[in-house]
């Protein structure tokens, strides 16, 4: 056994993981070895906290034994693999913050410089999204959903917060629509679509699948469809018989950053005021009975009343936000 454990340990590559050499190595252990090897494969920070002669402890072995577990995994002793824990961390910490946050950002960035950051990706991402817009198309999506019988909308996650964001200003404005997040009602509702129907798929990626065959099912049943993405060569746009496509800068924050959020907000909000045009009248009309709807439940603004400058009380110093009293005669 000792010198299959030698062997062993002169195989890993500096860059495997401890928590890799671990499962390497287990059949290979003997059963307290094995007690170790377990307990830290669910417990994988354990050592960072934990002394040689704590974790024996813990496991119900001996200080020796984990010195030849440390040394069966290509370590010197407990200290050197206590180094290689540590650094697990710190790849898995950084590699989680590359992925989720992305690389323009770092965790010492003060906040204006961070606020700075995200006014950059944000603009850029704007700029670009409207300077490679298709205007004539997307006018010709407006007079198709203005004149349909029956919109449908599909976006799951953050895009569902885009779809539902349409409905409720075409709602609005009069156009029959409905948004859907969920698959199983999305194809229900795609089955019964028709040549008088328009359907619009949101996705930033173009790669979510349910988004993708509720338009696929639309496109079927004999509905214009259409694809509101990032990327032209999607899965999606292929679905689809029309794309519109945004241009989020990729480079920011990852997976779903806000400002790919943004730029669909501006196109979204540009289809809106196009169907608005298309029937100025009904438009106009919806817009003044639903307002009416929900005034009464609206607050009423109020002015706010300043005395004359000779009634007004002057601040005291010990006490700036509290006016003092007047003990002047008369």
């Amino acid at each position: 056994m000792a010198a299959k454990q030698t062997a062993t340990s002169q195989n890993w590559d500096a860059s495997t993981s401890v928590v890799s050499r671990i499962q390497h190595a287990l059949p290979e252990m003997s059963a307290a070895m094995a007690k170790i090897a377990r307990f830290l494969l669910e417990h994988p920070r354990t050592p960072l906290q934990y002394s040689i002669v704590e974790l024996a402890d813990e496991t119900g072995t001996s200080a020796a034994t984990v010195t030849r577990f440390c040394r069966m995994l290509g370590f010197a002793g407990y200290v050197p693999f206590r180094v290689a824990v540590a650094s697990d961390v710190g790849r898995d910490s950084a590699a989680a913050w590359q992925s989720d946050i992305g690389g323009e950002f770092r965790p010492e960035d003060s906040p204006q410089t961070v606020l700075s950051t995200l006014i950059s990706a944000h603009t850029r991402s704007l700029q670009q999204t409207a300077s490679q817009l298709d205007l004539e198309l997307l006018e010709l999506v407006a007079r198709r959903i203005s004149g349909c019988r029956h919109f449908d909308i599909y976006g799951v996650g953050g895009s569902a917060l885009m779809a539902k964001e349409l409905e409720a200003r075409l709602y609005r404005i009069g156009i029959n629509c409905h948004h859907w997040g969920e698959l199983h009602a999305g194809l229900t509702s795609a089955a019964v679509q028709d040549a008088d129907c328009v359907a619009l798929a949101i996705s930033n990626t173009g790669r979510t699948e349910s988004t993708i065959q509720m338009l696929q099912q639309a496109r079927a049943a004999g509905a214009l469809t259409i694809a509101l993405t990032n990327n032209p060569s999607s899965p999606a746009a292929a679905a689809a018989d029309l794309t519109i496509t945004t241009s989020a800068f990729g480079r920011f924050l990852q997976p779903d950053d806000l400002a790919a959020k943004h730029v669909q907000l501006l196109v979204i909000d540009l289809l809106y005021l196009l169907i608005a045009q298309q029937n100025y009248s009904r438009a106009t009309s919806t817009l003044a009975a639903t307002a009416l709807a929900v005034s009464p439940h609206r607050r009423a603004p109020r002015a706010v009343h300043r005395p004359p400058a000779a009634e007004r009380r002057t601040v005291g110093v010990d006490h700036p936000t509290r006016a003092q009293p007047d003990h002047r005669a008369g």
